[in-house]
């Protein structure tokens, strides 16, 4: 990690723990926001105009904070406004890595880095902490303005509509409270709960955070019973590409790797239909790279000393 724009140690999966052994996520330092005329964000923060070709994405296809920024960019058709850039799977000693692994996307453009940390400390020379990812870039100021990923699948939902993006609208505002109020149990429980089971550093730790997971499937899975498309109905929003991110890697990381394996996804028929729905949408498929997440997962040592990378699954979802 950085200390006061240092690169200090070699990079390891525990951020950091509380006293009884539960993993605790950093929080993201950068939050400013981008409006379609550059007024301030929804909270007040600091904000720029959207204007064509200015912003780009730095992702990684093993991450699902980066992938459901990613997702955002993608059903609402902003490739051709929203620049990107893949880094490698593998994760190194100084974390990301920008290079040529097949579907990555060799050196980085902005400013000639070699690793992902080098682009936090040419946003802040000071910067302390993890260099995460995604990463939401200014090419004008040339610098990190979020790393955020909730504030940037906000950001790419509506800031660039004015530029002729589709009318698709991920958090609409008749339901936004339900949705928020979703999210946050649903980052809790499921998509930072799978991190705090494979992550724990305790027994006791580990229960916790494996039975809250599977609880909390459960009551989504009880949710999707009524047989509706989407989690709040006919309308995808962002709480579906929040719960996909996270069951599209379940069965090739979580359930083996991060010990949540009480029930594998198909055990859940709701669920996993679910998620094949959103697997089946085109915009939302490509921007899957099972091979990356495998390869990703499995080269953290903490984790996979051997470094040995699964086979399977031989498909992600039965026909």
């Amino acid at each position: 990690m950085l200390v006061n724009g240092k690169w200090d140690a070699d990079w390891h999966p525990v951020q950091k723990k509380d006293e009884d052994g539960r993993f605790v996520r950093q929080k993201s330092s950068f939050r400013e926001w981008i409006t379609p005329d550059g007024a301030p964000g929804p909270e007040g923060q600091v904000a720029y105009k959207a204007d064509a070709d200015r912003f780009h994405l730095v992702v990684a296809y093993i991450c699902p904070w980066a992938s459901r920024a990613l997702a955002v960019r993608a059903l609402k058709g902003l490739d051709h406004l929203v620049s990107i850039s893949v880094v490698e799977p593998q994760l190194t000693k100084q974390g990301w890595h920008f290079g040529n692994f097949a579907g990555s996307s060799g050196k980085d453009q902005l400013i000639g880095a070699e690793y992902m940390h080098e682009l936090y400390t040419h946003s802040d020379d000071k910067f302390s902490g993890r260099a995460t990812v995604p990463v939401l870039w200014d090419k004008k100021e040339n610098r990190i303005i979020n790393n955020e990923s909730a504030d940037i699948m906000r950001i790419l939902n509506s800031a660039f509509d004015q530029l002729g993006t589709n009318t698709l609208d991920l958090f609409p505002a008749k339901i936004q409270s339900d949705v928020s109020a979703f999210d946050q149990r649903l980052y809790e429980r499921v998509n930072n709960g799978v991190y705090k089971a494979g992550f724990a550093s305790s027994q006791a730790a580990y229960d916790e955070a494996v039975t809250e997971l599977f609880q909390e499937l459960e009551q989504i899975e009880q949710r999707l019973s009524d047989r509706r498309q989407f989690l709040f109905g006919d309308q995808i929003t962002q709480s579906d590409i929040r719960l996909f991110v996270t069951m599209v890697r379940f069965e090739a990381a979580y359930f083996g790797l991060f010990k949540c394996n009480l029930k594998p996804l198909s055990a859940f028929r709701n669920v996993y239909q679910h998620t094949k729905r959103m697997y089946e949408i085109d915009a939302v498929r490509k921007t899957v790279n099972i091979d990356h997440i495998k390869q990703g997962y499995y080269s953290v040592k903490a984790l996979n000393p051997s470094g040995i990378v699964p086979s399977g699954p031989a498909e992600l979802f039965a026909a």
